[in-house]
């Protein structure tokens, strides 16, 4: 699956260097990079033909909060948001990295793709589960399950903690791990007291090439949003069925109902979105930024 090089008026010297599901990379005059959240969005590992207004301004502004509330935790890869106008409040220019190939997911609590593997094999990433476990069910405690990165339009692939150290080496791994399981456990108990559940989440990293940061673990891309993020409502939580949550899950219900007349197993492309369904995802974006934040979403 291919993504159109995206259109944006950018100043000379920004040179576009590739494109994924969501984010749109250029090379800046100084080689450093930018990185552009658009309002595309995904499902079922499709692009969907139509976009949500705001999402990548609400994706972008999400990131940068959550770096600042991670600062001293982690360094990441941010330098400046003094970007050109034309993607102003939905880009950042970042330092440039050796990004390393693992999807890093922390789960705490069972749903999505861990539920489907813990019904198959009681297990998810070769760490063995109590039996009973429901879709929803609190987990006896917060598991790293890693993951390699997929192409565009491919599903990544689940590994256990022993091929991570085999992919990547076994310091580097257990950097990660406990980087990812840090993080997760301060984010999980600071959005618990603005009322909501962190069920999963996923990071990336890499490996700083200059400056301060040169040689270490360094936090990449998105953090802690919709799009990366599972986020439930605290006082709704009931395990035994799909939680609500504040991400495309709508979208996701929209696709697989009679109504969508997609066949997601297949291989046509998703229809285009109705408008209901676009104003009530781009409302759970807002939503989620604003209950994480404290902040209103302009």
């Amino acid at each position: 699956m291919s993504i159109d090089t995206p259109l944006y008026d950018l100043p000379a010297g920004y040179t576009h260097v590739y494109s994924g599901k969501v984010r749109d990379l250029y090379s800046t005059p100084d080689d450093r990079l930018l990185f552009v959240a658009s309002d595309r969005i995904s499902a079922y590992d499709w692009v969907l033909p139509t976009t949500i207004p705001d999402k990548g301004r609400i994706l972008t502004q999400l990131s940068l909060w959550w770096f600042k509330q991670l600062e001293g935790v982690v360094p990441n890869h941010l330098r400046s948001t003094s970007v050109p106008a034309a993607v102003k409040g939905r880009a950042m220019i970042c330092d440039r990295l050796e990004m390393l190939p693992i999807e890093c997911v922390v789960r705490g609590y069972l749903t999505g793709s861990g539920l489907t593997t813990y019904l198959e094999s009681r297990s998810i990433c070769g760490l063995g589960l109590p039996p009973g476990l429901k879709d929803g069910s609190l987990l006896p405690k917060t598991i790293f399950t890693p993951a390699t990165k997929a192409e565009l339009g491919e599903h990544d692939v689940n590994v256990t903690f022993d091929e991570v150290m085999t992919i990547i080496g076994q310091e580097e791994a257990q950097e990660l791990k406990r980087l990812s399981l840090d993080i997760y456990e301060r984010a999980s108990e600071k959005v618990r007291r603005r009322g909501l559940i962190l069920a999963d989440t996923k990071f990336e990293f890499g490996i700083g090439l200059s400056g301060k940061n040169v040689g270490k673990v360094v936090l990449a891309d998105e953090v802690l949003t919709p799009d990366s993020s599972r986020y439930w409502p605290l006082a709704t939580w009931a395990p035994g069925g799909p939680q609500p949550s504040y991400d495309k899950q709508y979208v996701r219900d929209w696709l697989t109902s009679p109504a969508s007349g997609w066949d997601r197993h297949g291989n046509t492309p998703p229809p285009p979105l109705p408008d209901e369904v676009v104003e009530q995802t781009r409302a759970k974006y807002v939503e989620a930024y604003e209950r994480v934040t404290g902040e209103t979403f302009r």
